[in-house]
């Protein structure tokens, strides 16, 4: 019996981030197909955040309320921006760029993620690098190779990829998928689902910061989560004014703020964070790709998408990429002695989809990042 306990041990983290895998996926599925019935995309942001935080706050309320500090005028602004930078633009821009594109397509893009964070916090001086060490080479290359990918993908379309289940007559009857297939919306949507990445990762840089002066993960991200509640809502009241727009039904209105908000968010979150605490964030990174493949899937079987060889080879390039990244951020991790401290951390914001975002370290050694590489990328 403690043999067999112990392989159950030894593979519960790796079944636990599979899992964690197929509930991203379905966050892409779920969202797209919500989008699709022509559900306004400020109105969706609304109701997860709203979603979100009422599922957070009884957690933060009982498990933070003697550690919780007391609010701030500085903390409370950075947290409205937090809200702004996440629910407002990343959201905004990656459901717009989803729409106009694929959920196969947005999910293979997202894994430039890392890549995007690396370079503003290097911008920032955030993100030390030394030219002459193996991983920083690693991290600028693998930077380099997922932008490639995502330029492969933006450029080469190439053609379609035959699959079992597809039914070319359904796919040329749904008007989403046309347009998608138009060149101008398949760039446009790609610039806007990179700017939804330039503005999430500028969130991982400031919540970096802010975690310093608030250290209470569960109660922060309720609050960002209701902050982006409430600036959406404002914004969605503006470009949605017919109460029809705010209407849900028992069909994927309904079930995409609920999913997103209890999946992607709470269950996400409490998995996630169990897992870092014994594997780290380059260990839950290395299973992003799946995510990929799973939303390619799904996405050709329920919603109909076609997949081209050019997001095949482009996401592939991306995936390459990605683990570079992480490789050299893990040995950032064994070289700064950090690696103890992040497993004693929970360092994922559960505000996407994805909605997965890392608490920050700080650090006194000089050539080792004070921003952790996000170790997830889903919205």
């Amino acid at each position: 019996m403690e043999g067999i306990t112990t392989i159950i041990k030894n593979f519960r983290p790796f079944l636990l981030m599979i899992f964690l895998q197929f509930g991203a996926a379905g966050t892409y599925i779920v969202i797209m197909a919500t989008l699709n019935q022509g559900q306004n995309r400020y109105v969706l942001i609304v109701y997860r955040n709203a979603v979100a935080a009422l599922v957070l706050a009884p957690f933060a309320i009982f498990f933070e309320r003697k550690v919780r500090p007391k609010m701030t005028l500085s903390v409370f602004w950075k947290i409205v921006l937090l809200g702004f930078l996440e629910p407002i633009l990343d959201q905004g821009f990656g459901y717009l760029g989803m729409n106009m594109t694929s959920a196969t397509y947005t999910s293979a893009i997202m894994n430039v993620l890392p890549s995007v964070t690396f370079i503003i916090a290097w911008i920032l001086r955030m993100e030390k690098v030394k030219i002459a060490e193996v991983r920083s080479q690693a991290k600028i290359s693998g930077t380099l190779v997922a932008l490639g990918g995502a330029l492969v993908m933006t450029l080469y379309k190439g053609p379609l990829i035959p699959l079992p289940w597809s039914n070319p007559d359904m796919d040329q009857h749904n008007g989403h998928n046309n347009s998608s297939q138009d060149h101008n919306h398949w760039v446009a949507g790609t610039l806007l689902i990179l700017l939804g990445c330039v503005a999430w990762s500028c969130f991982y840089v400031l919540q970096s910061i802010t975690i310093k002066t608030y250290p209470a993960d569960l109660s922060l991200s309720a609050l960002i989560c209701l902050s982006g509640a409430v600036q959406s809502t404002v914004v969605a009241l503006v470009v949605e004014r017919h109460s029809n727009g705010w209407a849900v039904g028992w069909d994927a209105r309904l079930l995409a703020p609920l999913y997103t908000g209890i999946i992607s968010s709470g269950l996400t979150y409490y998995v996630q964070g169990m897992v870092m605490k014994t594997r780290g964030p380059v260990f839950v990174t290395a299973f992003n790709p799946l995510c990929m493949i799973l939303v390619a899937l799904l996405a050709s079987f329920i919603l109909h998408e076609q997949i081209h060889y050019g997001c095949l080879i482009g996401g592939t390039v991306i995936a390459m990429g990605l683990y570079l990244v992480v490789w050299g951020k893990g040995k950032d991790y064994e070289v700064s002695g950090l690696a103890i401290l992040e497993k004693n951390s929970l360092q994922e914001l559960p505000i996407r989809t994805q909605v997965n975002n890392d608490d920050k370290l700080d650090t006194s050694v000089d050539d080792v990042s004070n921003v952790t590489i996000p170790a997830g990328a889903h919205r």
